[in-house]
């Protein structure tokens, strides 16, 4: 596994696609949270019947964008490690240096996650550096000292770290490159974000709503940008952090005994 697990994380610093993506969640976190933080400090007009957002809440609401809208950079990351192996047909080799295919998938897994934990801190980072002065300057404060916004602040790192896992998981499904990243930015950008609305408007389903992927990970962060906007709540943390892994291990075990299970040539 040590052996597998190397040669994975070789291949990561070995490539660019990794940090480019890095770069771009970072100015695109950075550009959100400076949008977000002017917004939560404009008083909303009497006549919108908007629910202010304010102090920690808004805190909050700007500082855990990567994970509610950031979040699909590591899943891009995480999916095209492995469609890029039957794109470039790398996977030949890798499974003929380690035919153990379960422990080439769980190499694949975790260095995902790893190299995700760099996706979570660049892009929160970001997030915070460019929304904080905003908040401290037009708002109630920073709130970098609180630690009801510093543990959600750790927690988004450790929710976009696994968004990459996640990846693999759906990379293993969706062996064609161009496919999996046509599924990934159609789900994250329209697919989800329109069901969660729909869901929550009805509510006999308002429930279903609180066990899709970005509104665990919400969860799991304890802040949702969803939930502060009183588009549907979320589930608690634990329950929230198990159904979002539950989404990572479900993909990447269906993949082991459909696509891995195949002849590779």
């Amino acid at each position: 596994m040590k052996a597998a697990l190397r040669s994975e994380l070789r291949k990561w610093t070995s490539t660019r696609l990794w940090w480019i993506l890095l770069l771009v969640m970072a100015a695109y976190m950075a550009f959100l949270a400076v949008v977000m933080a002017f917004s939560v400090t404009v008083e909303p007009s009497a006549d919108s019947g908007a629910t202010p957002i304010d102090g920690i809440d808004a805190a909050l609401t700007v500082y855990t964008l990567g994970n509610g809208l950031g979040y699909v950079f590591p899943l891009l990351a995480g999916a095209m490690s492995m469609t890029s192996e039957f794109r470039y047909q790398t996977i030949t080799p890798s499974l003929l240096a380690e035919p153990r295919r379960s422990v080439f998938l769980g190499a694949k897994l975790v260095s995902a996650g790893i190299i995700g934990l760099a996706f979570g801190v660049v892009g929160t980072l970001a997030g915070v550096a460019a929304g904080a002065p905003i908040l401290a300057w037009q708002g109630d404060g920073a709130f970098l000292g609180s630690s009801d916004v510093l543990v959600p602040v750790l927690l988004s790192v450790v929710a976009l770290a696994i968004w990459a896992f996640v990846g693999v998981g759906v990379g293993t499904l969706i062996t064609n490159q161009v496919a999996a990243i046509v599924v990934v930015l159609a789900f994250t950008q329209f697919v989800e974000p329109i069901l969660r609305v729909g869901l929550s408007a009805v509510d006999a389903l308002e429930g279903a709503a609180k066990f899709l992927p970005g509104a665990a990970s919400e969860a799991l962060v304890g802040a949702s940008t969803y939930a502060s906007l009183g588009l549907g709540e979320v589930l608690g943390r634990v329950p929230g952090a198990l159904v979002f892994l539950a989404y990572g291990v479900v993909f990447a075990v269906i993949g082991r005994f459909t696509t891995l299970r195949r002849d590779i040539t």
